[in-house]
């Protein structure tokens, strides 16, 4: 029997890219070895304040064992999710010391996760794989003052190298990461298994093109997801909505740790062509999906967030409405190569995104090719099938 440990910051229920990603992996997993339980470790959901989904602390299906840890109330800010971290850190120790497992998987964004990893690898003397999302000192370069940031940077620097230096495989989600990962840690073998589409996506699309919504007057942008400072959208949404004036509405749902920047900026605006939403069901985002005139994506005019690929433009891509994206380097070239009916602007640029509106077409749109190309379920069978080449070859025979 193989034993599979999963470490993700993040699992279903919760809404996020990580948890969304981690579940339909752990599906793969188990459809792919029937020899195979899995324990999963993670958290009570706690992706946004303002959404909360119930879900047992431990919960047993077949082969599969989810562990979800509680975490001390919290919002986003750095010393709340450091807070969090260690207690999901002590928890998951204390769950996993006195199992035996085969192999290590864990999924990160900001490196720590990657770490305990790293950490229970090493303990039990097992191959670990790491899925890595974002480069989290690249982003903490842009985001943390000079002074914070040379206090922890030696410190973070020596558990990053020890993290990766010490895993048997490591995923990049975007290639964009391939050089600062190579060029610091060449010995280690490298996948390249990208985010994807979601079935839920596709189940309720309705692809027949409609003269009168193409007509409507006032045209709706929505936005949704996460509201923190790697999307500056409290840099760019009140001044694009002012500039595009009552012919657009712009509708925002989400929460984060600049969701208040964002609500002062509109409020000093003056503007009233944009609404607030908190965080709801994927059910109900299906709907103002399909409602929706342009399906808006942003990130922060910051160095570190060229080489990143966001979830949401696979997301998005799934419904046949144009895209309208503020994005720089990696991802601007692979929505231009890859997203018909999409149009790029260098974050923050008013201007950009005005001219990048007009460019757009609101005749519907089905983007078959790249569905075909990026569902998840296949992406997750090859990631799958990657992840059990560490260790298939010394337990065919158990």
């Amino acid at each position: 029997m193989l034993r599979i440990l999963v470490l993700s910051f993040y699992y279903e229920p919760d809404l996020c890219a990580g948890s969304f990603r981690c579940t339909s992996l752990v599906e793969q997993l188990l459809k792919k070895e029937e020899n195979c339980v899995i324990d999963v470790v993670s958290t009570l959901p706690n992706r946004y304040a303002s959404f909360a989904a119930e879900a047992p602390r431990f919960e047993q299906k077949d082969r599969l064992k989810i562990h979800r840890v509680k975490l001390p109330t919290h919002k986003s800010g750095m010393f709340d999710q450091a807070k969090s971290f260690i207690s999901y850190y002590r928890e998951a120790i204390r769950i996993t010391k006195a199992n035996d497992y085969d192999l290590v998987f864990a999924t990160s964004s900001r490196l720590f996760t990657a770490f305990l990893g790293k950490r229970v690898a090493s303990k039990k003397d097992l191959p670990l794989y790491l899925d890595i999302r974002d480069i989290f000192l690249d982003t903490l370069n842009n985001v943390l003052s000079k002074n914070l940031l040379f206090l922890l940077y030696p410190m973070l620097k020596i558990i990053e190298s020890y993290t990766f230096k010490g895993a048997n495989k490591i995923n990049l989600v975007s290639k964009g990461f391939h050089f600062y990962f190579n060029s610091r840690y060449p010995r280690v073998p490298y996948d390249y298994f990208t985010n994807g589409i979601d079935k839920e996506f596709l189940q309720t699309q309705d692809n027949k093109e409609s003269s009168q919504e193409s007509q409507k007057k006032i045209k709706t942008i929505l936005y949704a997801g996460n509201l923190g400072e790697g999307q500056g959208l409290h840099r760019i949404v009140p001044q694009l909505a002012s500039k595009l004036g009552d012919s657009f509405f712009i509708r925002i749902i989400g929460d984060g740790g600049r969701k208040q920047a964002l609500i002062d900026a509109i409020r000093e605006s003056g503007i009233s062509n944009v609404q607030l939403l908190s965080p709801i069901s994927r059910s109900e985002l299906i709907e103002h999906y399909q409602n929706a005139d342009i399906l808006f994506l942003h990130l922060n005019d910051y160095e570190a967030f060229e080489k990143v690929l966001p979830s949401k433009i696979f997301e998005y891509a799934a419904f046949n409405k144009p895209i309208l994206a503020g994005v720089s380097g990696f991802s601007a070239e692979f929505i231009k190569h890859n997203v018909t009916n999409s149009a790029v602007f260098y974050p923050c640029d008013i201007d950009g995104a005005t001219q990048a509106i007009k460019s757009l077409s609101y005749e519907s749109e089905y983007r078959v090719e790249f569905i075909e190309k990026y569902l998840r379920e296949n992406i997750m069978q090859e990631m799958s099938a990657s992840i059990l080449s560490l260790v298939n070859g010394s337990h065919q025979n158990d």
